[in-house]
């Protein structure tokens, strides 16, 4: 009885493994053109391997039944050796193969460049000459999205939103550690690295609600840093900026450095200002008001550096900052990490002596 029961359970599990792949189709049936593309790729690639192994397997069947020992009526010429025209065909179709496979690479590898501006909205139609993209900045967080649109002075975490038929420009880093960007539906994943900016271009052509995640393990929180996707009408995006406004709190530098602490399965939040250039400090890694940014780091170093005086410019994590990164006490006499100090603040954009 044990095992019947066994048995009567396996149409269960089979099914249930059936619909835990249901959310892997998205690929097979995207909503964006980039999408499409890729899927194509994967169509075309798989098609040209099969004229190899289809073949192969059905000619290993055909052999092992045709040359069966019972099989008395079959050739059988121990001392052959060579075929001209067998040898052609076992050269020639591989090498065909690789040069259509080799092409089709060389092909799309620049065609779907995630860093080339996108050329069409899909198959059948370009992009108005008058169309601008819509600029979406990413930052990885642990473990959560958020996104800022510079355009619309408006910031959301854990959602995503852009007109249908728009190209949308992504920008993409990260606080800590690496993440992976990735919308099924709308193109493929791009890794997200702090310190670092990638960047994919993709256009949504269908209105409706998507998956986004990261692909790439980042800790403890990594299962939950999902986000939905909306595909929108221009008049109901603009209803959801209009909503995004709405809200009075304001994303500047002390609510994005509480922001930015480790959280798991974080809900979705709404900024509706932005303070000026925030992005570009947490690119640059420069939030904290006395921290160089990496990219004033890199002009004086192309410049020569500042030779023995620069060497004194190091600062150490004030006492708040260690306690909000949890390295230590706030209060231990245990000295912080040191790091390289800015020539100035955002008090005293000058550096000015006060």
């Amino acid at each position: 009885m044990p095992n019947l029961q066994k048995l009567r359970a396996l149409p269960l599990v089979i099914a249930a493994g059936l619909l835990s792949g249901c959310n892997s189709m998205v690929l097979m049936s995207p909503s964006g053109d980039v999408a499409s593309q890729q899927r194509d790729l994967i169509i075309y690639s798989t098609v040209l391997m099969l004229l190899i192994i289809i073949p192969v397997i059905a000619l290993t069947f055909v052999f092992a039944w045709r040359y069966r020992a019972s099989n008395k009526s079959a050739d059988y010429a121990p001392e052959w050796d060579h075929s001209t025209q067998l040898e052609l065909i076992i050269w020639a179709a591989p090498l065909l193969i690789i040069i259509a496979l080799g092409a089709l690479t060389w092909i799309s590898t620049h065609t779907l460049d995630p860093y080339r501006p996108l050329g069409r909205l899909d198959a059948k139609r370009p992009i108005p000459a008058s169309t601008q993209p819509l600029v979406v900045e990413v930052v990885a967080l642990d473990w959560k999205w958020l996104f800022f649109y510079p355009e619309l002075d408006i910031a959301t975490v854990n959602e995503l939103a852009a007109p249908v038929d728009r190209p949308i420009t992504f920008k993409i880093t990260a606080s800590s550690v690496m993440n992976s960007f990735f919308i099924p539906a709308l193109a493929g994943q791009i890794y997200a690295m702090p310190g670092m900016e990638t960047k994919l271009h993709a256009v949504i052509n269908k209105p409706g609600e998507f998956e986004g995640f990261s692909a790439n393990y980042s800790g403890a929180g990594f299962s939950g840093m999902r986000f939905k996707f909306h595909g929108l009408s221009g008049e109901d995006f603009d209803k959801w900026v209009a909503k995004a406004h709405a809200e009075k709190t304001e994303l500047n530098r002390a609510a994005y450095l509480a922001l930015e602490k480790p959280s798991e399965n974080a809900p979705v939040m709404r900024f509706g200002a932005v303070e000026p250039g925030l992005y570009d400090a947490v690119l640059n890694r420069c939030v904290e008001t006395n921290r160089m940014c990496m990219k004033d780091m890199m002009a004086i170093d192309a410049s020569g550096g500042q030779g023995k005086v620069g060497a004194y410019n190091v600062a150490t994590l004030d006492a708040a900052t260690r306690a909000r990164l949890g390295m230590e006490p706030a209060a231990s006499s245990v000295p912080g990490k040191n790091y390289v100090g800015a020539m100035c603040t955002a008090a005293n954009p000058e550096g000015v002596p006060g």
